[in-house]
């Protein structure tokens, strides 16, 4: 998913919001998000998009959530860099 399609989510769609598509997903194989692909491509897009959410809620930037979201997939894979 490229930026500007993960910050459109994110300003579309409050974390609830995005938590419940994810839960449509898993359950139906489709949510009101109106993401199409594969479920598991789905599921980590909306995600993504949560979490960012969640960090702008808490005051970050577009750019900072998008920054720390990467630091947080580096270091899930063991390749955080400090």
């Amino acid at each position: 998913m490229k930026t500007a399609e993960l910050k459109e989510l994110v300003e579309k769609y409050s974390p609830e919001q995005l938590e419940t598509c994810i839960a449509q997903q898993l359950e139906k194989g489709k949510n009101l998000c109106n993401i199409v692909d594969q479920t598991d491509t789905v599921i980590a897009e909306l995600s993504k998009a949560a979490v960012v959410q969640e960090l702008m809620n808490q005051g970050l930037s577009f750019s900072e959530a998008l920054r720390e979201l990467g630091r947080r997939i580096r270091a899930v894979y063991g390749s955080d860099v400090k």
